[in-house]
């Protein structure tokens, strides 16, 4: 081999090094970039937290108790049984008031409306109940209601259509514009039914109408035009005799945890098995609900079991096997669930009987209105692992009183009636206002201050 010849060899053979060597280092380059974090280009969108502008806080109260049938000739027809009376208070002093018609009530008295207009960025708290008492033929008992906010859908989880029993579904637009309701029935016959109720007016039609057939009926309302407040009363007659009288408000929502206090056993003569009973509703998928009654004072569970529910479809469980007193009743569930317990202190003549619904969270200041009627209380229960003292101060003045709820127990409280107070947690509570003596029954769910308002996060 001559020298060119081998230059030529040696050359090429580098060539072939480098370029091996080359494509080792282009393999282990990308194999390298693979696994390393890439250069990101990145824009956070634009974000600010703002609090909306409150609006003025308004109340819709239930007015007159109606009853039906009083008219032979015309059975359909609703008349005025009684006339409730007001307890009310605001922050900022007496809220205006005005009230709406009620044309298919014969003799209609007021069905209010309180307004608390705003001053300045804030809207005034504003509280208030009704309450009724009544010993007629065909009504007998005692019922309280607190006035409250219209929502565009709620649920009415209660009421019966068996012998005896006179329920009516109120429906109140306190809007400027006429709302077109669609009422949906869950029970073993599904049912619905759609009613326009004109602006500034109460319109109520009976239970059966649109729910006969089911044992335990749920009805969903459902608002489109301008929210209405939805009210069940309740009555019933055994044996010829007014065995009590009941107005139930509508709960907002399904949850998955549902708390009820300030409910109440009595004592039970013979077989009577529905004395308290829990009705209970998963809206949308089947689910196990875990039903704890602790005691008012304790923290020890006085009963405790599982409810298989099935989706749409009601279930009553008894809870009478309770020892007489006053309970919080919670329900866990694993998907959303609607629930209220039935409560009953006799049968027959001298008896009444009551809903009652789920209290909600109360996590800041809420003023709270006690109607007239009997020994009222005040119902505060602590489901959270810390205790929370909860300050409860007359707005017309008085000393406030600071009360401690242990966690996971429940407290009683006595009231003044035809008084209101103001209600400050520092934890998160749940709370109730019970009224209570012969023949007179009432519960009233305390909920959040109408007129907060919460932050949001706007994104432009």
């Amino acid at each position: 081999m001559n020298g060119t010849r081998a230059f030529r060899v040696a050359a090429t053979g580098a060539r072939v090094v480098t370029g091996v060597a080359v494509a080792v280092a282009c393999v282990v380059g990308v194999v390298a970039a693979i696994h390393a974090p890439w250069p990101s280009v990145r824009h956070d969108p634009a974000q600010v937290e703002v609090t909306p502008l409150p609006g003025d806080t308004v109340l819709v109260c239930n007015g007159d108790l109606r009853a039906l049938g009083r008219d032979s000739s015309a059975p359909l027809d609703m008349r005025s049984a009684a006339s409730p009376r007001l307890t009310q208070a605001g922050t900022s002093g007496t809220p205006a008031t005005r009230t709406l018609e009620a044309p298919d009530l014969i003799d209609a008295g007021d069905v209010r409306v309180l307004t608390g207009a705003v001053e300045g960025r804030s809207a005034p708290m504003l509280a208030a109940a009704e309450s009724v008492s009544i010993a007629e033929e065909d009504l007998a008992g005692f019922a309280a209601l607190a006035c409250g906010e219209p929502r565009l859908e709620s649920w009415l989880v209660g009421g019966s259509v068996g012998t005896g029993t006179e329920d009516i579904v109120i429906l109140t637009n306190a809007g400027e514009v006429p709302t077109t309701v669609t009422l949906s029935v869950y029970g073993t016959t599904r049912s619905s039914r759609t009613v326009v109720v004109p602006a500034g007016t109460q319109s109520a039609l009976p239970l059966t109408s649109i729910a006969a057939g089911n044992e335990a009926p749920v009805v969903k309302v459902n608002a489109v035009g301008a929210p209405v407040r939805a009210v069940l009363q309740s009555s019933v007659v055994q044996v010829l005799d007014p065995a009590g009288i009941d107005l139930q408000d509508a709960v907002a929502g399904a949850q998955q945890n549902v708390v009820l206090a300030g409910v109440q056993a009595f004592p039970v003569e013979g077989d009577e098995a529905d004395m308290t009973v829990l009705r209970l509703l998963a809206p949308e998928n089947d689910a196990q609900a875990r039903i704890i009654a602790r005691s008012s004072g304790s923290g020890a569970a006085a009963t405790e079991f599982t409810v298989p529910l099935t989706a749409d479809t009601p279930a009553d469980v008894s809870l009478s096997g309770l020892e007489p007193g006053t309970y919080t009743v919670e329900v866990e569930a694993d998907a959303p669930v609607v629930a209220a317990v039935r409560q009953q202190d006799g049968s027959g003549l001298d008896s009444d009987f009551a809903w009652v619904t789920p209290a909600p969270e109360i996590d800041a200041e809420v003023l709270v209105a006690v109607p007239e009627g009997p020994t009222p209380q005040l119902q505060l229960a602590n489901t959270a692992d810390a205790e929370a003292t909860v300050s409860l101060e007359p707005v017309d003045g008085g000393d406030a009183e600071e009360i401690v709820v242990p966690a996971g127990e429940s407290v009683s409280v006595d009231l003044e009636s035809n008084t209101t107070y103001r209600l400050s947690p520092n934890g998160t509570v749940h709370a109730a206002v019970t009224m209570t003596a012969a023949a007179a029954l009432a519960v009233l769910p305390v909920h959040p201050g109408a007129g907060a308002e919460q932050a949001i996060t706007v994104y432009p």
